[in-house]
């Protein structure tokens, strides 16, 4: 047993802390921690104030739903895929030991009978419930999962939730704990709605021997408000909660609260709290411990409503509080949760479901209707279905939902689940919209400056401003910048070392003087590296779609499929402008584009294999990490297993993309859905294992600051040294890339600075050079981010490269870039003569190329 411990005595609050949070909470004032956790105390005559602030704030959110006067809840199927879990909460009979369950896991077959029982009695929801990754702390479920072909319990939930999909037509609801980024983008195609409980943000109850989750790893505090961002960032509707009375303070459960507040706001993904009270429990290091008091958790019902959005709904467990259903109706709930008309509560097995019918008469006589809604609330099926701003519903999935919901997204009464296939069936796809949106972008361009939904599918600006690093204007720094230069000259990879962090910073933010001796330095070791040659490749931008949902702040170039500007192309257009492109010259075709939730499985594929079969000789170029993690969780398989396809079919290189800035600190201000710097990491040191070669880019002048510069080089040169040490090539080139700021979003929106200064530029391009100087020998300019002029003077200052012709370009263009979307030869050939230099073609991995185009390359 262990020696638990109640929480701390706390300080009852004044009656007049009281009567003014009171007052607040009645005239709907946003309450902070110190109001809320005033109002948790509220008892008596005070607490039926705050139920009918309660109550008044939830008729305001039904009303603003579209569901006046309705209650919802879910029928459903309670599925314990395994009672197995790495975590040792105090206070959970759930989880068990090998020695005690019949099976590590339900196999697949006793997952689809459960389910069937549940589509037979009218159920539309199959809740996964089950442990944390116990495949991580018991050998007998990794051997489990290894002897049926899975490498995970989350591999294994997605397979079952498939199974369960096309087998009876019930909506998966995954409950698997602690996810990755990369998980949740594997499951959401597989699930109409996910969740996990925040519980508390309290991490003393976590990292204190007595507190209730003490050796219990998935109940961090940060890990699991990471999960919750992440679950924005990649659209999951997502359900969370508390859990009250395990030992936290009013004060920590305040800021629990607050903290669902804040992930709501910033990505709108959450669609219900859980306000659920603790029970005691036999046999558990808790058992001791009293049970959550019932107008506590009436306090905390409250308190959570007045909190959330409105848009969000509130639910407490109706089968946990006996006979005061009424008073969970009077604190503001909205939803009684799942309810499952087969299933018992495998969580809290002791305590039976009510009866459908004696619920609905309950809620009835509070004056109130129930309906049944499914997994997914109505807001984000309504949304989903229609294909709107934020993509809610993965496409795989939505016939499932649609066959189940009425036109107000709740549940349809009589429909009856059926199994339906839940993958897309292969088989290409058409051209579609603005399809010379790459020619007319330079003479009509954009049709606004900005997408019809700019006000809701980046989230909240508010919150994101309190976001962005601090100092985000360079600062110029005096200090160190002699010893710096000299470090420069004598060993200048030595500048990446810690040690030498205050020299490198000296550097990354010179003037004047020291920024000339800088740039001659860096333009030496470019001579001794490269020579004097300026490279180019001739190639075509492909951007064969730029419809995308993922919601990048910084992105002017991604347009929801119904906006004007908006295009798709076939992979028989994309290998017309490919041999195009080759009959004038090219020998690369760079595609890339938007992660367009239309493209099919073996989309990505059929475009390189239509360039090849065109163009044989043609080097494909293509595929940012972005849409490869996409691609890859799309298809099922992993990124080595995927980009190994892509390989075989042709693909011969890929862009280092979708870098921005590899700090997530950074990143999540930029961008509200794309990949983490961990798994952009990690696809481009897979294709570098695969033997795929890529560039590497940074997108700078924003919200970063020069010291985000200096990781984010340090963190490319830690990759090229694994290559190496891989004994493969790796990264060919460094691309940096000014933020184009005319049309970006996060400029319209008032929070990232106009780009990178003359300064910025020339110190970005030099420090390149001289940190990885010895691991990358290429550093490319972006002529069509810099013009001419910006051009000229890099490459003076240690670039080499000008990159392509691209003959096309329309992500800088559509953010307001002003140098054009295509060069000639000649104009390449013009841009070295302005330095004094030769200009020379390459191929793409900068290997002397057998066709050498001397004319005009513009198809």
């Amino acid at each position: 047993m262990v020696d638990l411990e109640l929480s701390p005595p706390e300080p009852v609050p004044s009656a007049s802390a009281m009567r003014r949070a009171l007052r607040r909470a009645a005239d709907g004032v946003s309450l902070d921690v110190t109001e809320a956790s005033v109002l948790l105390h509220a008892r008596g005559d005070d607490l039926d104030a705050l139920l009918a602030a309660a109550g008044r704030a939830r008729d305001a959110h039904l009303l603003a739903e579209g569901r006046q006067g309705v209650v919802t809840y879910s029928k459903n199927v309670f599925i314990p895929l395994t009672r197995l879990c790495r975590d040792r909460c105090h206070y959970c009979t759930f989880a068990t030991v090998p020695h005690r369950v019949e099976s590590i896991y339900l196999e697949r077959d006793e997952v689809l009978e459960i389910a069937r029982q549940g589509a037979a009695a009218g159920c539309k929801e199959a809740l996964f419930t089950l442990g944390d990754r116990p495949e991580d702390r018991w050998s007998h479920a990794a051997e489990w999962l290894e002897a049926r072909g899975y490498s995970s319990t989350v591999d294994y939930v997605r397979s079952c939730a498939i199974a369960v999909l096309e087998e009876t037509g019930l909506l998966p609801h995954l409950n698997p704990g602690v996810l990755s980024w990369a998980e949740l983008t594997r499951l959401k195609p597989v699930a109409a709605s996910m969740g996990m409980m925040l519980e508390t943000t309290a991490e003393r109850l976590w990292s204190e021997k007595s507190g209730p989750h003490y050796a219990s790893p998935d109940k961090e505090p940060a890990v699991r408000l990471r999960v919750l961002d992440d679950a924005g960032r990649v659209a999951v509707p997502f359900t969370s909660g508390i859990l009250i009375g395990i030992g936290e303070t009013r004060a920590e459960r305040a800021e629990s609260l607050l903290a669902l507040r804040r992930t709501a706001r910033q990505y709108g993904h959450v669609q219900e709290i859980i306000v659920q009270n603790f029970r005691a429990k036999p046999g558990t290091a808790m058992s001791g411990m009293p049970d959550a008091d019932l107008q506590d958790l009436a306090a905390t019902t409250a308190v959570a409503r007045l909190l959330m959005p409105s848009d969000v709904s509130v639910q407490a467990p109706p089968n946990l509080v006996g006979d005061e259903l009424p008073l969970l109706l009077r604190a503001g709930i909205d939803d009684w949760g799942g309810v499952s008309p087969v299933t018992v509560d495998h969580v809290n097995p002791e305590s039976p479901w009510p009866q459908i019918d004696h619920l609905a008469e309950r809620t009835a006589a509070s004056g109130f209707e129930m309906r049944e809604r499914l997994t997914a609330y109505p807001r984000f099926v309504r949304a989903g279905l229609a294909g709107d701003s934020t993509q809610w519903i993965d496409p795989r999935i939505a016939a499932h939902v649609d066959a189940l919901a009425d036109e107000d997204g709740l549940a349809l009464p009589d429909a009856v689940p059926t199994g339906r296939e839940w993958q897309e069936p292969d088989g290409g796809f058409a051209s579609l919209g603005r399809t010379d949106l790459h020619r007319s972008i330079d003479t009509v361009g954009r049709t606004g400056d900005r997408r019809g939904d700019f006000d809701t599918v980046y989230g909240d600006w508010d919150e994101l401003r309190a976001q962005v690093p601090s100092g985000s204007a360079p600062q110029r720094l005096d200090s160190d910048v002699r010893a710096g230069l000299r470090l420069a000259e004598q060993d200048p990879a030595a500048l990446l070392d810690e040690s030498s962090t205050a020299a490198a910073m000296a550097l990354m933010t010179c003037d004047g003087p020291a920024m000339d001796e800088l740039a001659g330095i860096a333009d030496g070791l470019r001579r001794e590296v490269v020579g004097d040659d300026v490279t180019y490749v001739v190639n075509r931008n492909i951007n064969f779609s730029n419809i995308c949902y993922v919601g990048c702040r910084f992105c002017a170039f991604a347009q929801r499929e119904r906006d004007a500007d908006a295009f798709r192309l076939s992979p028989e257009e994309v290998a017309d402008r490919a041999e195009e492109a080759w009959r004038a010259g090219a020998t690369e075709v760079c595609m890339q584009g938007g992660i367009d939730p239309k493209l099919p499985v073996s989309g990505y594929a059929d475009l390189v294999r239509a360039v090849k079969a065109r163009v044989p000789e043609m080097h494909v170029h293509a595929f940012s990490p972005m849409e490869i993690v996409s691609a890859a969780a799309k298809a099922g398989v992993s990124v080595a297993e995927w980009l190994t396809e892509l390989r075989d079919a042709g693909l011969g290189s890929i862009p280092g993309t979708a870098a921005e800035i590899l700090d997530d600190e950074v990143r999540w201000v930029l961008t509200k859905g794309k990949l983490p710097a961990a798994e952009w990491i990690d696809v481009v040191s897979t294709a570098h294992r695969l033997g795929i070669p890529s560039s590497s880019t940074m997108m700078y002048g924003h919200v970063d600051t020069p010291e985000h510069w200096l990781g984010h080089l340090r963190t490319l040169a830690s990759v090229q040294d694994t290559a190496r040490a891989n004994g493969v090539g790796g990264f060919t080139e460094f691309v940096p890339l000014p933020f184009v700021h005319r049309n970006a979003p996060i400029y319209l929106a008032g929070i990232a600075r106009p780009g990178p200064t003359r300064r910025d530029n020339r110190a970005v391009h030099a420090m390149a050079r001289v940190l990885l100087h010895g691991r990358i020998d290429n550093v490319q300019c972006s002529w069509v981010k810099l013009g001419d002029e910006g051009t000229s003077e890099v490459l003076t200052g240690g670039a080499n490269d000008l990159g392509g012709t691209l003959m096309e370009e329309t992500i800088s263009r559509m953010a307001g870039s002003e140098h054009g979307s295509a060069r000639t030869i000649e104009q390449l050939h013009g841009l070295a003569d302005r330095v004094g230099r030769r200009a020379r073609q390459r191929g793409t991995t900068y290997e002397p190329v057998g066709r050498v185009q001397l004319g005009l390359t513009a198809p």
